[in-house]
């Protein structure tokens, strides 16, 4: 089975921008937003992806993903995808070891920046840089499955 193993935090400026790459945009919707998994479908340049992501416990959780055909990433999007969608771009920045990958929201999300980082494992001890902020790994309205249902500009 597949784990992912990931923390979350709201970055507080932009001093990220001076060591990131050119960033990727992102468009990505979810067929189903469950409580105990979720279905998404996204879109990251010219790549299409279908993953399912399970019920977490801590930073863990399991998740699965396969490509799938760009044309049908857009079409799953364009017709099945609940709304909105999540618009982003995606930087990332190299960082003590790890690679944290910041999301820069647009669309109803505008305004919210985050920076995650996946770890091999959940002791791994983690450096975050000094733009990073509060975690928020926990608080579920920061999922982007969560953010569907209340985007960033409801809150």
């Amino acid at each position: 089975m597949g784990v992912e193993i990931e923390r979350k935090f709201l970055v507080t400026d932009d001093r990220w921008r001076d060591s990131a790459d050119g960033g990727t945009q992102l468009r990505q919707g979810f067929l189903s937003t469950d409580k105990e998994r979720v279905v998404r479908v996204r879109v990251a340049g010219d790549r299409g992806t279908l993953t399912i992501k399970g019920l977490g416990s801590g930073a863990s959780r399991p998740e699965f993903e396969w490509p799938i055909p760009v044309h049908e990433a857009h079409e799953l999007l364009d017709t099945l995808a609940l709304r909105p969608l999540i618009e982003k771009v995606r930087f990332l920045v190299q960082h003590a070891g790890l690679t944290w990958e910041i999301d820069v929201f647009e669309g109803r999300n505008q305004g919210l920046v985050v920076a995650e980082v996946e770890l091999p494992s959940e002791d791994t001890t983690v450096d975050p840089p000094a733009w990073v902020g509060r975690e928020v790994t926990s608080e579920s309205r920061y999922a982007n499955a969560r953010l569907v249902a209340a985007p960033y500009d409801s809150w």
